[in-house]
């Protein structure tokens, strides 16, 4: 399996606001989560990503076109899962587990960390929460549908790591997956970034995450000009 390399994104800040993460992210490239691995679950909304680090923080992008959504589930650590949600899991490679950071389309998380599906650690609301996030919601493009869009950016710091105690993210090697989903929509659906296969949905199979690296190479595409980063360090 090849690698995904997540690259380097710096700004003229230490503390690059969330929209400004947005935009950046805006410019990257975004990877398509697609597969759908149970055939009982065949509805498929148009779902893509975009992830880049400054070696603090993982700055995450979900972009989402569906059917409908909901975002009940307004408490930390919830069961965003039946929800317009979307998912990260990722492993750090020792052996010790994986953590799946999931969200619903308002914003609200819920984190876990262990070594398979029932048997996870919590994480801290009080650390969930140093999580920082843009929710943004728009009418569907999709032709002959009546569709809703809807974009998440997320501004994940190192921190929320705790079982790890991660000095940087920097040149750090991981597995990685990202998911769709929504148990209590009107159309249920499991969609994933790498395929997987199993008699029934279930996210916690980390032997189908992908190896990746959290690389020291900034990212290629980059929207500010020296002017621009001026007036970003400068406000």
């Amino acid at each position: 399996m090849d690698k995904f390399n997540i690259p380097l994104l710096l700004f003229a800040v230490d503390s690059p606001g969330i929209e400004n993460v947005s935009l950046r992210l805006d410019q990257m490239e975004k990877y398509p989560i697609e597969f759908t691995p149970w055939p009982a679950f065949n509805y498929k909304p148009d779902v893509r990503f975009s992830i880049a680090h400054n070696g603090n923080n993982i700055f995450l992008k979900y972009y989402v076109e569906e059917n409908s959504v909901a975002a009940i589930y307004r408490e930390t650590n919830g069961p965003v899962y039946k929800d317009s949600c979307v998912e990260f899991f990722i492993d750090f490679n020792d052996g010790r587990g994986y953590y799946n950071i999931e969200f619903n389309c308002a914003g609200s998380c819920h984190i876990g960390f262990g070594s398979e599906k029932e048997d996870r650690l919590g994480v801290s609301n009080i650390l969930v929460e140093k999580i920082t996030h843009q929710a943004l919601f728009k009418k569907g493009g999709l032709p002959h549908a009546s569709t809703i869009k809807w974009e998440l950016s997320l501004i994940i710091p190192v921190d929320v790591f705790y079982y790890h105690k991660l000095d940087t993210l920097k040149d750090q090697s991981c597995h990685i997956n990202f998911y769709k989903c929504g148990d209590e929509l009107p159309q249920p659906h499991y969609l994933s970034w790498v395929d997987m296969f199993s008699d029934n949905p279930n996210f916690h199979l980390p032997e189908f995450f992908k190896k990746a690296y959290f690389t020291g190479n900034e990212a290629t595409h980059d929207p500010l000009t020296a002017g621009e980063r001026y007036i970003e360090n400068n406000v």
